[in-house]
């Protein structure tokens, strides 16, 4: 399959190219010309297979005029080493919990997904170079990127991330690892993390020195593969009877999240519609209401992994709905939280329903309330990571000690590595340059 750039000036691509490019000439993201549908009847079985069934019948539909499908079975099997569950919060609310994986938070499955496809593809093509990857997080991704690919050989991993505005816990989780892995601490705010990458790929200087590549949601095989979640999730409440009229909540920042879910419901997951939920940064919501969209500095919150004010993957929706402010406000809606609304969604949950929120997933809970949904509509939300995540926050707001798990405890055993540098497009270029 080919894909095209959403800005429509650029050469179509293959998988390959798009996988190690990331982003198309013309600085637009990179979009498949077909959309594969899975049949019905395929979806209506999914309720028995294991969600390694699941996603490798999802990834053989999406990918496998691409990869031969034993490699494909193999990626896909090597990147679930964990399940998915959906918990029963509270009347017709569930939460589809994402951090089961080795970082604990729902980027796990496209890094690990996008780590292996991407050393598949350099090990047949033979590049003779390293392949650099750069990625900006503005929390979850940089740790979820740094694992998945962590020790691979012949890539090496650049996180950017804005100083002091990720959680100790997330810095912990990719600025310990060493090897391959070189975490760059930027004095300024994910956005600026964000387009100091960008800039990067459209230095021809800088790409004639190293290969790049982005691990961040603008590579199709980041974000593609979490539609694997949408059809996990449908899967388990088609089980019990509850899939039915289903309205998908997604805390949503640079939003690949609910992009994977679109591209789900396009290839005919039947979901009724969609909800965004932001923090303040709601540049989405904005646009939901006047149909103009306004990019704008991102708001540090205590739901830090969505302080996004120029959300990349707005592109990828507009192209998918053909620039169609109606048709997306007909399947998606939205809605925004201030830092204390999410405090009191934390404490109002945790001690009427026992069930423990991460700010991320406070929105998305919040968000399906606020929706009003009605008696015949199975909520669904997405909680992104683990609490302990964001440990200090939480604690504060329950009034309790929450259990720091084993594996995140293993990485704050570590020593600190980075390298501080300005927001400025040339520090970062001359870094680069001297690698």
């Amino acid at each position: 399959m080919n894909y095209y750039s959403t800005n429509k000036q650029a050469p179509l691509a293959t998988l390959e190219e798009v996988v190690i490019k990331s982003l198309a000439g013309d600085k637009g993201l990179y979009m498949p010309e077909q959309i594969p549908a899975l049949n019905k009847d395929i979806i209506s079985t999914f309720k028995d297979k294991s969600f390694y069934q699941i996603a490798d019948t999802v990834a053989q539909v999406f990918f496998g005029q691409d990869i031969e499908p034993e490699a494909l079975s193999a990626i896909v099997k090597d990147t679930l080493s964990f399940d998915t569950p959906v918990v029963h919060v509270n009347d017709n609310i569930y939460s589809l919990e994402l951090f089961h994986g080795p970082t604990l938070a729902f980027k796990d499955v496209g890094a690990r997904f996008m780590a292996r496809l991407l050393g598949y593809f350099i090990k047949k093509k033979g590049v003779d170079k390293q392949v650099n990857v750069l990625v900006a997080t503005s929390g979850d991704t940089g740790s979820a990127v740094a694992n998945g690919f962590l020790d691979v050989p012949n890539i090496r991993v650049f996180v950017l991330y804005p100083k002091g505005k990720v959680s100790p816990i997330q810095e912990c989780q990719f600025t310990t690892l060493g090897q391959n892995i070189v975490a760059l601490e930027i004095d300024g705010t994910f956005d600026d993390c964000q387009d100091l990458v960008k800039a990067a790929f459209m230095d021809e200087e800088l790409n004639r020195h190293m290969q790049l590549t982005s691990a961040n949601s603008i590579n199709v095989a980041r974000f593609l593969p979490q539609s694997f979640y949408y059809f996990n999730a449908y899967a388990q409440l088609d089980k019990q009877g509850k899939a039915d009229n289903l309205v998908a909540c997604v805390p949503s920042g640079n939003f690949g999240n609910i992009t994977a879910g679109l591209f789900a419901y396009r290839m005919g997951l039947p979901i009724k519609r969609f909800i965004a939920a932001n923090n303040r940064n709601d540049v989405f919501l904005t646009y939901l209401q006047t149909g103009k969209y306004t990019p704008r500095p991102s708001i540090a919150t205590i739901a830090n992994a969505m302080d996004v004010g120029a959300p990349s993957n707005f592109a990828r929706i507009l192209d998918l709905f053909d620039d169609d402010h109606q048709k997306i406000t007909q399947l998606i809606s939205g809605h925004r939280y201030t830092d204390e609304e999410i405090a009191e969604t934390m404490q109002n949950v945790y001690h009427k329903y026992q069930y423990l929120l991460d700010p991320h997933g406070a929105c998305g809970y919040q968000a399906l309330v606020d929706e009003k949904l009605t008696p015949d509509e199975t909520g669904l939300f997405l909680e992104t990571a683990h609490p302990a995540k964001f440990k200090d926050t939480v604690e504060k707001i329950i009034g309790q000690d929450v259990e720091v798990p084993a594996k995140l405890q293993a990485f704050m055993q570590g020593e600190k590595q980075s390298i501080e540098l300005t927001k400025t497009f040339d520090s970062f270029k001359q870094f680069l340059l001297a690698q």
